[in-house]
């Protein structure tokens, strides 16, 4: 733990993570100065709380004053780097931490962490749904929805916090150290923000750097960029795959997830078992066996959880089935790499809507796969011109203006036996407020369908 009494803090961004750090800040005795762009009737009124408690807040802009006298800054994830106030910060010589790393400071329990390209989520609610099956005290915490400040002290020391942690987040890390630190994949994702892959990779591995040779990296083995990872980190590894057996490890063989972490191999279920679908989440669940049992799970519990759990919101996420005709909401996959995994996923004929803003992403790479797996493409955003530009000439194409008129379409182009799958390889922030946004529109669409017809929901 770390003295913030009496210190000036000046944090960056009201939204979840930033009032979480704000409030744990303040009740460690920080003088606390929380700066916005945002005009203050935007804010979430929890800012209006803090005010209450004293802690100023500005908004509307970052102001000189906010800077003044500042001990350090927090600043969160999704203000862009470069933004004025943290290079005058920086010219300073006022060191700038993320929200991550100032909640860890006094984090009591282990942390499970885990990052990746694809797979976070679902990895990270896996995991707690195994811990809480299991009988533990613990809290899913990070990236996720649920902010790190947040949970440091709710958790009893013998309890865990398991993280979902973005590049974004571990951009700003200095001390962070996960007990358990997962690397699912490096795919390429927000090269926007990077500008190349090795930039981006650097900043993934970081989730690592901290430990010691008594933590444990499980990196998946069929992933060149998370295996990678292997011959640096400074504690134990663990590796897992889907393809092929690994000494020490987790693996499938002749349709058995197989646990070999001690002397000993387990069969923990068959594959066949799995409560939720596809190659990415049976590598997903891989990761979570060896992190569970590496925690002291047992692992009959893990096979209950697997077999009981059907996934997240948002990620291939089933929202129903109309005139024979699934639809599919997979408003999280805002990379290549996910769209492949969802389009991998179905064997029915695939109605794919796909844009949004591009985040730099190979669409190239896509071209063969829809090519073989979708027989139309609706495109919509900022992104869709580019999107047509590349797989135009492999399947029909359609531009919509927005979600709406592409469910629409798709209504009324499907036939029984195909699949709509909302997965948009690319951000949300050009028509919604983030993924979360997009799919529960979609999903409200996908629900009014049928009252054309009816006058009502079919049952």
């Amino acid at each position: 733990m770390r003295s913030v009494a009496g210190k000036k803090v000046l944090v960056l961004g009201l939204a979840r993570s930033g009032l979480a750090v704000a409030r744990l800040l303040h009740q460690e005795g920080a003088r606390v100065f929380g700066s916005d762009l945002k005009p203050m009737e935007t804010l979430n009124e929890e800012v209006r709380d803090l005010r209450g408690l004293g802690v100023e807040i500005e908004a509307g802009g970052h102001s000189e004053r906010a800077l003044a006298g500042a001990d350090f800054v927090v600043v969160s994830p999704g203000i862009p780097r470069d933004v004025p106030i943290l290079a005058r910060a920086q010219e300073a010589d006022i060191p700038v931490y993320g929200e991550l790393e100032v909640a860890s400071w006094w984090a009591r329990v282990p942390l499970v962490a885990i990052t990746g390209s694809n797979g976070k989520t679902t990895t990270t609610t896996l995991i707690g749904r195994i811990f809480e099956r299991a009988g533990w005290q613990y809290q899913v915490a990070g990236n996720i929805g649920f902010p790190l400040s947040a949970s440091v002290r709710s958790v009893p020391r013998d309890g865990v916090i398991v993280v979902e942690v973005s590049s974004f987040q571990l951009e700003r890390i200095e001390t962070f150290r996960p007990r358990v630190g997962i690397v699912l994949n490096i795919t390429p994702d927000h090269l926007d923000r990077y500008g190349s892959m090795e930039a981006y990779a650097r900043t993934k591995a970081r989730l690592l750097i901290n430990q010691q040779a008594t933590d444990i990296a499980i990196l998946n083995r069929d992933d060149p960029g998370a295996v990678a990872l292997a011959e640096k980190s400074p504690g134990r590894v663990v590796l897992y795959s889907i393809r092929g057996e690994v000494k020490g490890g987790v693996f499938v063989r002749e349709g058995q997830i197989i646990s070999q972490l001690t002397d000993t191999q387990k069969v923990v279920l068959e594959v066949k078992e799995l409560g939720i679908p596809g190659p990415h989440n049976l590598s997903n669940s891989l990761a979570a066996v060896a992190a569970v049992q590496i925690m002291g799970v047992d692992l009959s519990v893990c096979a209950a959880e697997l077999a009981d759990f059907k996934g997240v919101e948002h990620r291939l996420e089933l929202v129903r089935m109309l005139d024979g005709v699934k639809y599919i909401n997979d408003s999280k996959g805002t990379n290549v790499d996910a769209v492949r995994q969802g389009l991998m996923t179905f064997a029915e004929p695939i109605l794919l809507i796909a844009g949004g803003r591009d985040k730099k992403g190979d669409f190239e790479g896509l071209r063969t796969l829809i090519g073989q797996r979708v027989r139309l493409l609706l495109l919509l955003g900022e992104a869709r011109e580019k999107m047509r530009a590349v797989w135009s000439d492999v399947t029909e194409t359609i531009l919509v203006k927005d979600l709406e008129e592409a469910v629409s379409v798709a209504r009324a182009k499907a036939v029984p036996g195909d699949c709509v799958l909302l997965s948009p390889a690319c951000a949300s922030f050009d028509m919604f407020r983030d993924f979360e946004h997009r799919g529960r529109v979609f999903k409200e669409i996908v629900g009014r369908l049928g009252r054309e017809k009816s006058g009502s929901l079919p049952s």
